[in-house]
């Protein structure tokens, strides 16, 4: 019975020593979560762990703090903060804002511009495999511009619609096969005439050339003209393979105004069906500014081609006068070269003219030709300081560089016809993105005004639910 007070005490002792062990830990916890708020719940370690364990499988308390494994004290229950006197270290930066701004900017445009580049680029491609057919459409387009006022003319005297097409565009059709016979037979009827006038020409440029003062001698002159004929009888061959693909062309350009003249009768008869089933095509969202858009662009082409026209005329009337009255052979087929050259603005004018001042070179001297050149200035100075400004109008003003480089562009992708539809084409895209821009800020005015004017919102009865 003595042994039991004994193991009592024991007991009791055990138990005294695991309290004070479980305060002590309980204490570096709280000072631990005093010095790092961060961390308000305590790490338990390995040690306490193990306790828990061998208290909970029914071991003694005492026993169990004398087998307890050893454990790493090494290791830290938490990361402390850093002292005061280290310097402070910023977070990394998003990419996108470490990129200037004006990098950004310039970056956003650059890709956009490469779509656009290569957007240009393929539609010129596609233009060019079916060069053709849109030159065949543009042309009915140009021509249909000019006959489509005749047509309205005759509808309004009473003629139906199909008649009225079919009066104008055989009319106008028979006119100008009219003017291209009249103009080859011309050329065929002084052919003959004009080359004897070439070879005299000719001589007495010779002879003016070797009494210049420019020291030319006959033998150099001699020398130009066997190098001349030695070239042609060495490119007989390129000449010929010439002569053959001109076969083509010419097959090609008859296929281009039998196309032509299809696509004049059907925009002549059916035009506003046409424009309704491309507006179909059209976005719904972009529909109504397009539909504004059309007939602006459609009025712009008509006042330049009817204008052209006018001035075209206006020009070779002048221009034919005078080089009839200066005696320059065959002066009705270059006034119509000079009214077909006109529709070329600037390159047009100055090819024309220059055709005009090498025939009367060559076959009346060099007096006839300066007065020529001279009848073809004054006339084109009278062109663009008077007709055009007064016929064309602003409608259809264009800066001039803007008429040089639409020109130059146009001759590359399409030649004589892309330079003939380039000026026309910029004067349409300048009118359509005018009204277009006008548009949109007319639109984005209404609807400020309507968010203005628009009545207050009645607040929403509040629930008994939403009042609590």
């Amino acid at each position: 019975m003595a042994k039991v007070p004994n193991l009592l005490g024991r007991l009791g002792a055990g138990l005294t020593r695991m309290g004070e062990r479980l305060d002590e830990r309980r204490a570096a916890a709280e000072a631990d979560a005093e010095l790092d708020p961060v961390s308000a719940v305590p790490v338990p370690s390995a040690t306490t762990h193990t306790a828990a364990a061998r208290t909970s499988s029914g071991a003694p308390a005492a026993d169990s703090s004398d087998e307890t494994e050893p454990v790493d004290d090494h290791l830290p229950e938490h990361v402390p903060p850093p002292p005061a006197y280290a310097p402070a270290v910023s977070a990394r930066p998003d990419p996108v804002d470490a990129v200037p701004w004006s990098m950004r900017v310039a970056a956003a445009v650059g890709w956009r511009l490469l779509v656009l580049a290569g957007s240009i680029y393929v539609l010129t491609q596609i233009i060019s495999a079916v060069s053709l057919v849109v030159l065949a459409f543009v042309a009915a387009l140009l021509i249909t511009a000019l006959l489509q006022p005749t047509v309205a003319r005759l509808k309004r005297m009473g003629l139906p619609r199909g008649l009225a097409t079919a009066v104008t565009a055989i009319s106008g059709f028979v006119i100008m096969g009219l003017v291209g016979w009249f103009v080859v037979w011309q050329v065929m009827d002084n052919l003959d005439d004009l080359s004897s006038k070439v070879r005299a020409g000719i001589e007495e440029l010779k002879h003016w050339a070797l009494n210049s003062p420019f020291h030319v001698t006959e033998d150099q002159i001699n020398q130009i003209a066997k190098n001349l004929s030695d070239t042609i009888g060495a490119n007989t061959n390129e000449i010929t393979s010439a002569g053959l693909q001109g076969v083509t062309v010419l097959v090609e350009v008859l296929t281009g105004i039998l196309l032509a003249m299809f696509s004049t009768l059907f925009l002549l008869y059916d035009g506003p069906k046409i424009w309704s089933w491309v507006l179909n095509l059209v976005p719904e969202a972009a529909r109504p500014g397009v539909a504004g858009a059309g007939p602006k662009a459609w009025r712009t082409l008509t006042a330049y081609v009817r204008g052209t026209v006018l001035v075209a005329l206006i020009d070779a009337v002048c221009i034919g006068i005078g080089i009839y009255f200066l005696g320059v052979p065959m002066a009705v087929p270059l006034a119509v070269f000079i009214f077909l050259f006109a529709f070329i603005p600037l390159v047009g004018a100055v090819v024309s003219g220059a055709l005009a001042v090498v025939v009367a070179l060559v076959t009346d001297g060099v007096f006839n030709a300066l007065m020529v050149l001279l009848v073809v200035l004054a006339v084109q100075q009278i062109e663009g300081h008077v007709l055009q400004p007064f016929i064309l109008g602003r409608a259809v003003r264009v800066h001039p560089l803007a008429v040089v480089l639409s020109v130059a562009a146009g001759g590359l992708v399409g030649g004589i016809g892309g330079a003939v539809v380039a000026v026309p084409l910029v004067a349409v895209t300048n009118t359509v993105v005018g009204y277009l821009r006008k548009y949109s800020r007319e639109n984005a005015l209404r609807s400020a005004r309507a968010v203005e004017h628009a009545p207050p919102q009645a607040a929403a009865p509040v629930s008994a639910g939403d009042r609590e």
